[in-house]
C-alpha cells in the first residue's frame, strides 16, 4: 500500500536490533560508544586549545575533525539513546529530513577536512621553510571554512530532491538513522534524477575528487621521504603523517563500502555503524596514542593540574 506525502507525518526508525532481548544491551554499548567518543575528542580539543605548543595548522584542522567527530556521532545515535528511553521510535517528516542533511554534510565535511590536513602535511615536509608562510592562520581559517560550506552545499540539492517526493511504499525505516539510501529504497516516486544525481557527487565530489585531492600530496610527500639519507629522518617524517594516513585510508574504506558497492541495506546499516561508532572512536585514540606532541602537551597540563591539588 502506498502512502502519500500529504498524509506522512513521521517516519519508524527500526534501529539497530529487532531482537528485545538485545535493546539493552544494545543501549549501553552504544551509550558506553558515544560518551568514549565525547569524552577522547573533547580531551583533544580542550588539550589544543589550552596549549599553546598545539596552536599549529596541524592541530587547527585536528581540533575541526574532534568537532565534526563529535557531531557527527551525536546526529546518529541520539535516535537510538532516545528510543531506548522514550520508547518513541518515530521520528518527523522535517526531522527526517533535517538527520539526513546533517549526517551527510558532516561526513562531506570530515572528508575535506582530512584532505586539508592532506595538503598540511605536503607543505610541511615538501615545503618547510615556506610552511608558516603558506600555512598561516588566515589561509588554516579559509580552508576550514570552505570545507565546511563545500559540506552544506553539496548535500542540498539531494535532500532537496529527497524532500519532494510524494509517495512512499512504508514508513518503517530499516536503520537507526534517517540515511539517503534507505529513504531511496522506500519511495515510490521517480528517483531517476536523484540517482544521477547522487551518483555524480557520491563518485566523483565525494570520492575521486577528495581522494586524489587527499593522495596526491602522498605522492611528493613519499618522494621526499624517500631522498632523505637518514633512516631515523625517514622514520620520523613518515612519523608526522602516518595518523592522518590511518584515519584516511579506514574512512575511504568505510565509506565505499557503505555508499558505492551493491549490498543489502543490512551491510549497509553495518558499515554506517562502523562509521558512526568505530571511526570517531579510533581518532582521539589514533592522533593521540601515535602522537608524541599530544602526549607531551598531555603531560604538561597534568603536572600543572597537579599543582594546584
Amino acid at each position: 500500500m502506498y502512502v502519500n506525502q500529504t498524509v506522512i507525518k513521521y517516519f519508524i526508525i527500526k534501529g539497530i536490533s529487532d531482537v528485545s532481548e538485545f535493546k539493552i544491551t544494545i543501549f549501553i554499548v552504544v551509550l558506553l560508544i558515544y560518551l568514549i567518543i565525547l569524552a577522547g575528542n573533547m580531551a583533544i580539543l580542550v588539550l589544543i586549545c589550552l596549549d599553546s605548543h598545539l596552536h599549529t595548522p596541524m592541530y587547527f584542522f585536528l581540533a575541526n575533525l574532534s568537532i565534526i567527530d563529535m557531531s557527527c556521532t551525536t546526529v546518529n545515535l541520539h535516535k537510538i539513546l532516545l528510543n531506548f528511553i522514550t520508547g518513541d521510535k518515530t521520528i518527523s517528516f522535517l526531522g527526517c529530513m533535517t538527520q539526513t542533511f546533517m549526517s551527510g554534510s558532516l561526513t562531506v565535511h570530515e572528508l575535506f577536512i582530512l584532505t586539508a590536513m592532506s595538503f598540511d602535511r605536503y607543505m610541511a615536509i615538501c615545503n618547510p621553510l615556506s610552511y608558516y608562510l603558506t600555512m598561516n592562520y588566515r589561509t588554516c581559517v579559509l580552508l576550514c571554512s570552505f570545507c565546511w560550506l563545500l559540506g552544506f552545499i553539496l548535500v542540498i540539492p539531494l535532500v532537496g530532491i529527497l524532500s519532494s517526493f510524494s509517495c512512499y511504499s512504508s514508513i518503517e525505516i530499516n536503520h537507526f538513522l534517517c540515511d539517503i539510501v534507505p529513504l531511496m529504497s522506500l519511495t515510490c516516486s521517480d528517483t531517476s534524477v536523484l540517482d544521477i544525481l547522487f551518483f555524480i557527487e557520491g563518485l566523483f565530489l565525494f570520492t575521486i575528487a577528495p581522494f586524489l585531492l587527499t593522495f596526491i600530496p602522498y605522492i611528493f610527500i613519499i618522494v621526499t621521504i624517500i631522498k632523505i639519507h637518514s633512516g631515523t629522518g625517514r622514520r620520523k617524517t613518515f612519523y608526522t603523517c602516518s595518523s592522518h594516513l590511518t584515519v584516511v585510508v579506514l574512512l575511504y574504506m568505510i565509506l565505499i563500502s557503505q555508499y558505492l558497492t551493491p549490498s543489502s541495506l543490512d551491510s549497509k546499516k553495518l558499515y554506517a555503524l562502523i562509521n558512526t561508532a568505530a571511526v570517531p572512536l579510533l581518532n582521539p585514540l589514533i592522533y593521540s596514542l601515535k602522537n608524541k606532541d599530544v602526549k607531551r602537551a598531555l603531560r604538561r597540563r597534568l603536572l600543572w593540574f597537579t599543582k594546584f591539588t
